[in-house]
């Protein structure tokens, strides 16, 4: 059997003057996780946890900087990136919703949520309302199966949901976070 390969390493042109990995980031990296590690590669997830948390996406001009940064191929950085899917290549909505469809999630009636949020707000998953409000996911697991189905909004987690209920809190949550990414 031969192994089809996809280059996914896409040519493109950067859209920022300034750089992703500003100085603040990298010296948060620098001080806080090389210490740790006895290589630079091993703060890789943690960088692309403070890109996520400061730009919502990782753009491909960030692949480029934290691989010169961590002394690593752009290969190396593109597979891990891609690898887990809480990373994002594309920017999304203010308010990214996963839907958890582990299971137990399964089980306990994630698919009514996921269709009561199609029917109200218009998208599937991968897709952002026309508004930027809000991205819709489906991952593969939260680690909260004794609140099945649930669902992380941003960095907040909804458990035992009522599809209906769940739709409503959506609906009123403001038109801007609180908090970053």
């Amino acid at each position: 059997m031969a192994w089809i390969v996809e280059d996914r390493l896409k040519q493109y042109q950067p859209k920022r003057s300034e750089p992703y990995l500003t100085a603040e980031i990298k010296a948060h990296i620098e001080q806080k996780y090389f210490p740790r590690y006895p290589r630079k590669q091993a703060a890789l997830l943690p960088l692309f946890h403070t890109i996520m948390h400061t730009y919502g996406y990782i753009a491909p001009q960030a692949i480029d900087e934290a691989a010169a940064f961590l002394e690593i191929s752009r290969a190396q950085v593109q597979d891990a990136v891609t690898f887990y899917e809480e990373f994002r290549l594309q920017p999304s909505g203010k308010y990214v919703v996963n839907v958890c469809r582990s299971i137990s999630c399964e089980l306990c009636g994630h698919q009514a949520v996921l269709d009561k949020i199609r029917d109200v707000f218009g998208i599937e998953p991968g897709e952002t309302t026309d508004d930027d409000k809000f991205t819709l996911f489906e991952v593969e697991c939260l680690g909260a199966c004794e609140q099945a189905p649930c669902a992380l909004v941003n960095e907040d987690l909804h458990g035992c949901l009522d599809p209906q209920a769940f739709a409503s809190r959506l609906q009123a949550l403001p038109d801007h976070p609180a908090a970053g990414h």
